[in-house]
């Protein structure tokens, strides 16, 4: 559930978001344009991940249901999937690809609402026409209104804290919260929307696919709203008085010895990066197909719908995030300090090969191959996604913020390149294996990719010291300041 923000963050980003609790308590209290802002992104969380399960449902649906599956297109799972896919990649790189209109053309506070109404005509248009077409028409105006809001209102909040680090710290903390509960509000809420709405006469996707898009309006015009408590912030371009990137920095001198092995550290962190989130968008899809023909899915007389899934894994991050956070702190005042983030990295991949063995025991619990009115408990899917989500937290570390801090500044650009297509290779790359396995037995499936994950935790865990030293100083080496 955590993008940019939420994924891909060092510790003192942690602290910044929420994993941490600040040394001393902030006491002084945070401005209203903060609060409007964190609600803004609450209402666009939650339109986007209840729209992120949406997508992949709707089209492997049957026509009678009121999806799109058996419509003469061929569409099933694959396909779904392949959706899905395209929607969390891009809406990875547009941010990355539009930052610049923000840095030199157009103030920020002005681009926010702007891509909150593209969002929303994108989820409106896909609700209203309801075709596979126009679902492509969603995920470009989708990706285009991330890339004009996402990087820009994190860019506002840290504005409107400037010059002060530890409420700026404090800040952040409660904004990730508010980005996690708009996230459970909206995968809940479009559950029990579906529930009630999904049915033969009325198309109930669409009209969560309308609801979605008229979160972003709403959204929008409380951002406009609250203008007045922004001040001047974000009224002009980063680049005349409010930047929020670093500088970029010239320098024609060749690498020095600690500089190329950091950008060997960073090659490998990508690569792993590449590994962890393939499989892990995989889980998704996989339980997608596996769930609705062989969980039983009831608690009572009460269907779980298949988006709370993604409702307990936003729910695991708020509740357990305090804790694993106390945790790094602790280890963080060791005089050795914290872990490294590759055994961090290497405890993610074995906690997410153990969430495949999970679900190789479920199909065990139920009899594997037998056929579809023999059930397995929900209860294993409940424990497949909490420890999915813990070993999301555990490999949050890695991200932007270690290529920035380690990446030579006179190649750091290329350096975040390299992070940003290995994030979208993760994000566009799972549909593709999910496109080579979606014949395959679950138990062949569970047991082959969650080998392939210990195998890589256990390599990681191995060479975990050689690879954590890649970026220190080695004796007669000297910092290069820029």
């Amino acid at each position: 559930m955590w993008y940019n923000i939420e994924k891909n963050v060092s510790y003192s980003q942690k602290r910044k978001k929420g994993f941490i609790m600040s040394e001393v308590a902030v006491k002084k209290s945070k401005p209203w344009s903060f609060y409007m802002s964190s609600i803004t992104f609450s209402f666009e969380r939650a339109a986007y991940y209840s729209s992120k399960w949406l997508i992949i449902i709707y089209v492997t649906a049957a026509v009678i249901s009121g999806g799109l599956g058996e419509s003469g297109l061929g569409l099933g799972k694959v396909e779904g999937a392949a959706m899905q896919s395209n929607l969390v990649a891009f809406t990875y790189l547009a941010p990355v690809l539009l930052g610049f209109i923000a840095d030199k053309l157009i103030g920020a506070r002005y681009l926010i609402p702007v891509g909150l109404l593209l969002m929303g005509l994108g989820y409106g248009y896909a609700g209203y026409v309801g075709t596979y077409s126009s679902l492509w028409t969603m995920i470009i105006l989708v990706s285009i209104g991330t890339g004009f809001f996402k990087g820009n209102i994190q860019a506002v909040v840290g504005e409107i804290f400037k010059g002060d680090e530890k409420r700026k710290d404090d800040a952040f903390s409660t904004m990730y919260s508010f980005i996690n509960i708009g996230s459970f509000v909206g995968t809940t809420a479009v559950g029990l929307l579906y529930v009630k709405l999904a049915t033969a006469s009325a198309n109930g996707y669409l009209q969560c696919f309308k609801i979605a898009g008229l979160l972003c309006i709403i959204g929008a015009i409380w951002f406009v709203l609250g203008y007045k408590s922004l001040g001047d912030v974000g009224k002009h371009p980063f680049a005349k008085g409010e930047d929020h990137h670093e500088e970029k920095v010239k320098v024609n001198r060749p690498l020095e010895k600690y500089e190329v092995r950091r950008v060997y550290s960073i090659v490998i962190i990508s690569l792993l990066s590449v590994v962890f989130w393939t499989f892990w968008y995989l889980t998704y899809v996989i339980l997608y197909d596996y769930m609705p023909k062989f969980i039983d899915d009831k608690i009572g007389s009460f269907t779980v719908p298949t988006s709370w899934l993604d409702s307990l894994n936003a729910l695991t991050c708020i509740v357990l995030g305090p804790v694993l956070g106390a945790l790094w702190y602790k280890l963080a005042r060791r005089p050795q300090g914290d872990w490294s983030l590759y055994k961090k990295a290497s405890i993610a991949l074995l906690l997410l090969g153990v969430t495949f063995g999970i679900l190789a025991l479920t199909e065990f619990t139920r009899g594997v191959g037998a056929p579809e009115s023999q059930k397995a408990s929900i209860l294993w899917v409940i424990l497949f996604f909490v420890v999915l989500s813990i070993a999301e937290m555990f490999f949050s570390p890695l991200g932007a913020s270690f290529v920035s801090k380690y990446a030579p500044k006179q190649i750091l650009s290329i350096m975040m390149a390299v992070w940003i297509v290995a994030t979208f290779g993760a994000a566009k790359g799972y549909s593709y294996l999910y496109k080579l396995v979606a014949d395959l037995s679950i138990v062949k499936v569970a047991l082959g990719i969650g080998g392939i994950c210990v195998v890589v935790a256990l390599l990681v865990f191995v060479f975990e010291k050689k690879l954590a030293n890649l970026v220190e100083l080695r004796e007669g080496e000297t910092l290069v300041e820029e």
